[in-house]
């Protein structure tokens, strides 16, 4: 699903050039559960970016079921996005003045969706996170918990196949991440692939498998509990 090979990125910042990635090589199989920890700094979000083609490396290749998609333009990469990706940020990422349907339909407009499909669809990932009940609430309406379950319902609405997670439990309290990651396991459970991006080693033990980076690099990975 997920090939890196020789990924660097290189940043200038204020005259000087920062490595946020040194040489990432990782696999990532169809319907893996990967969670990549590292602390502030380590390059993981970098590396999201990358995975989730928000951003191209400096150096490296990287390859989505079986496309190079390291030096495409960013047009495309947006396409890209759009049918393979869904995405659930630490911090929502929900427009304020829609309501969680519409911020759910987002995605299949961009797709072209007819607008009775594309509610229907929006309408079915809102149930499947618990939140038939609150449709029509906007997000100020809305706890952190139900906004990130919208996040989610956003992330799968389009049938993507692969969910990336960024610190998804980190604007959360206990128990509203453990829902969330209950989640993330329930989509992981049903086929997909899903990678988890936190500094938290606990939340990381959900995941089938954890890479571990540090300074840029890959400093070990392996199944989790090993």
């Amino acid at each position: 699903m997920i090939r890196l090979e020789g990924i660097t990125k290189a940043y200038q910042l204020d005259g000087v050039v920062v490595e946020a990635l040194r040489g990432i090589d990782l696999e990532v199989k169809e319907g893996e559960f990967v969670a990549i920890v590292g602390p502030s700094g380590s390059g993981k979000s970098t590396l999201m970016n990358i995975i989730g083609c928000l951003d191209t490396p400096t150096t490296g290749k990287y390859w989505l079921k079986g496309q190079e998609v390291s030096k495409l333009s960013d047009n495309k990469l947006a396409e890209i996005r759009n049918l393979l990706i869904g995405f659930v940020f630490q911090s929502f990422n929900l427009l304020p003045r829609l309501t969680a349907l519409e911020n759910v339909e987002r995605p299949l407009i961009y797709r072209g969706v007819a607008k009775k499909e594309r509610r229907k669809l929006a309408e079915k990932a809102l149930e499947r996170v618990g939140l038939a009940d609150r449709m029509f609430h906007r997000p100020n309406q809305l706890s952190g918990g139900q906004q990130q379950r919208v996040a989610v319902a956003r992330a799968l609405v389009g049938d993507p196949a692969i969910i990336l997670a960024d610190e998804p439990t980190g604007n959360l309290d206990s128990v509203s991440g453990k829902e969330v990651m209950s989640l993330l396991r329930e989509l992981h459970a049903q086929g997909r692939t899903v990678l988890l991006i936190t500094h938290d080693a606990e939340i990381a033990r959900q995941a089938e498998r954890r890479v571990k980076i540090f300074d840029g690099r890959i400093q070990e990975e392996g199944e989790v509990g090993l």
